[in-house]
């Protein structure tokens, strides 16, 4: 066997899950999370005891994935192709391995990723096919309203408002590059990016926004929220199951 050290090789698991049966992405003790089911399939498949993967974020309980990525270490090369096949005959319905590449030794999930992007997907019809992936809301909206909130956002880097309080996050600072939505016949769907997001930030910004949309909250009150950074000033957090983390961006260059 090569030495784990000197010969190190390094791998990129891009997936996607349904976030319905798991506690979040990361690890929780007697809870089942994505981070801990993948880790257990791949010490299995690859016969090693203390290996660990590192995702690009933490999804809360709920919180779904249709692009995530992680990252592992392993001292042998081993067919790329086969284990992502190996790996979804083991997870069943909840969690799809979409491909496995070998990257650059440094190369970091969390740490090199340049964008994040999630989505809110509201259904404003009752959609009982759906109950577990969009939220139920049908109150009227005035989206002038929500078009000057989303300026405000925009244009806001401090986030601190929009943050979990029961945190260890010192850095509040979140770069918005996009923020925008769009309207179907039965659904509405929010779509921020950014270069960071805190924890239960993109939660509550759209609970804040969906206030405003409503005239519970106006724009001035939105920037005193903003400048007064604390949680309990903003708008509630909308439900986990209308999330998704849909996009991570990173340089070309890591991947070999």
């Amino acid at each position: 066997m090569l030495d784990k050290f000197t010969n190190r090789l390094r791998y990129f698991i891009e997936l996607s899950y349904n976030g319905f049966d798991f506690h979040g992405w990361q690890y929780q003790p007697n809870a089942v999370t994505v981070q801990e089911t993948i880790e257990n399939s791949l010490r299995l498949l690859l016969k090693k005891k203390e290996l660990k993967i590192i995702g690009a974020g933490r999804t809360d309980t709920g919180v779904h994935a249709i692009q995530m990525f992680a990252h592992f270490d392993f001292d042998q090369m081993f067919n790329t192709k086969d284990l992502t096949y190996k790996l979804n005959s083991f997870h069943g319905k909840n969690i799809l391995i979409k491909e496995i590449r070998k990257v650059s030794k440094n190369a970091h999930a969390r740490f090199d990723a340049t964008l994040r992007e999630y989505k809110y997907h509201i259904t404003i019809i009752k959609d009982v096919f759906n109950i577990d992936t969009k939220f139920y809301f049908s109150k009227k909206l005035d989206f002038n309203e929500i078009d000057r909130a989303i300026g405000i956002i925009k244009k806001n880097k401090n986030f601190k408002s929009f943050c979990r309080t029961k945190t260890d996050v010192t850095n509040f600072e979140c770069i918005i590059h996009d923020f925008k939505y769009e309207i179907t016949d039965s659904e509405l769907i929010f779509t921020i990016s950014a270069n960071r997001f805190l924890r239960n930030m993109v939660r509550s910004i759209i609970g804040t926004i969906l206030e405003i949309g409503q005239f519970k909250i106006s724009n001035d009150d939105l920037k005193e929220i903003i400048n007064k950074s604390d949680r309990i000033y903003a708008g509630p957090s909308v439900p986990a199951h209308g999330l998704y983390l849909s996009k991570v961006k990173y340089p070309k260059e890591i991947f070999i």
